[in-house]
C-alpha cells in the first residue's frame, strides 16, 4: 500500500492576527478521557458485585475527546468554513473562548492569504484553502500542522485519533471531496491509542461549522460534539475529487497535528 501524501507548500512567517487569543494561554480546562484503565477500574467493580467477569471487548473502550460547550462556532457566511473550523481549533486548545464574527473573518482571511495561488484555469474562490487551514494555524503557534492524505478511510481516522491523543490537539477533516471544512475534536476506540497502536477508531467526534444549516447535497449537518462511527463519516469524508491537482486528489485530506515522534501507520 502506498503511503501518505504530505503537502508540503512552504508556510510563511507572520504574527498573530487575533489579539484575544493567547497562545501561551493554559489548556488546564481540557478533558482527558477516562480510557482503558479507568474505565476497566468500573469494570472490575461491576464484575466482583456481578460475581462474574465482563466481556473484554468492553474494557478495551477508551475516550478522548477536547470539546467543551462554548467551543462551538457557526460559520458566519456560506464561504468561511475554514475561519470557522480555524476558530474552533483555536478554542479547543485555550482556556478562553473566542467566537466573534470578527476574529473568524481575521481567520478566514489569513487563511486566504497562506493559501498557494489558484490554477489559473480554475474560476476565483471566495473561500480559503486547505494550505492555508494549516498554515495560518502555524502562524498563530497552535500547530504545527501538516496536510496529508492517506489512501483510507480507516488510515486517516486511524492517524487522527493518534495524533489527537499524543499531541492534544484538534483535527481538521477536509469533507465533501474537498468542498467543506469540518474539526474531529475526539475520538472512541479499541484502545488508548498512547499506549498502544493497536486499536480501531468506533467513533469520531466532530463539528461541523455550517450546523444548524444543511446541504441539499450531503444532508443534515450534524450536531456539535455528535459521535460519529465511520460508516456514517463515510458519507461526509469522502476522498478529494481527483480533478484537484496534486498529491492529494483521491486521498482522504486532514489538517494533521504534527508530533515528530511518530510516523503513520498504515494498515
Amino acid at each position: 500500500m502506498s503511503g501518505p501524501a504530505v503537502d508540503r507548500y512552504p508556510v510563511a512567517t507572520m504574527p498573530s492576527l487575533n489579539p484575544d487569543v493567547d497562545p501561551a494561554r493554559p489548556t488546564g480546562r481540557r478533558r482527558i478521557g477516562l480510557g482503558a484503565i479507568g474505565l476497566a477500574l468500573v469494570l472490575g467493580l461491576g464484575s466482583a458485585l456481578a460475581g462474574g467477569p465482563q466481556p473484554a471487548q468492553a474494557a478495551r473502550a477508551y475516550e478522548f475527546d477536547l470539546y467543551r460547550p462554548g467551543d462551538f462556532v457557526s460559520q458566519t457566511n456560506l464561504v468561511q468554513c475554514v475561519g470557522a473550523s480555524m476558530q474552533m481549533m483555536i478554542n479547543l486548545v485555550s482556556a478562553q473562548d473566542d467566537r466573534s464574527a470578527a476574529t473568524q473573518r481575521r481567520l478566514w482571511q489569513l487563511a486566504r492569504e497562506l493559501g498557494p495561488p489558484r490554477p489559473p484555469d480554475r474560476p476565483p474562490s471566495r473561500g480559503a484553502s486547505v494550505q492555508g487551514w494549516a498554515a495560518g494555524l502555524n502562524q498563530l503557534d497552535k500547530g504545527p500542522y501538516a496536510v496529508v492524505g492517506y489512501p483510507s478511510l480507516a488510515d486517516a481516522l486511524h492517524t487522527a485519533a493518534r495524533a489527537i491523543r499524543r499531541t492534544g490537539r484538534p483535527v481538521g477533516l477536509l469533507v465533501w471531496g474537498g468542498r467543506h471544512a469540518w474539526v474531529m475534536s475526539g475520538f472512541r476506540a479499541t484502545a488508548d491509542p498512547a499506549v498502544t497502536d493497536d486499536f480501531r477508531v468506533t467513533h469520531a467526534i466532530v463539528l461541523d461549522p455550517l450546523y444548524p444549516l444543511h446541504s441539499i447535497a450531503w444532508g443534515r449537518s450534524p450536531a456539535p460534539g455528535s459521535s460519529l462511527t465511520p460508516a456514517r463519516l463515510g458519507h461526509f469524508f469522502v476522498p478529494r475529487r481527483p480533478g484537484w491537482s496534486g498529491v492529494l486528489a483521491g486521498t482522504w485530506v486532514i489538517v494533521q497535528p504534527v508530533d515528530p515522534r511518530l510516523r503513520p501507520r498504515l494498515r
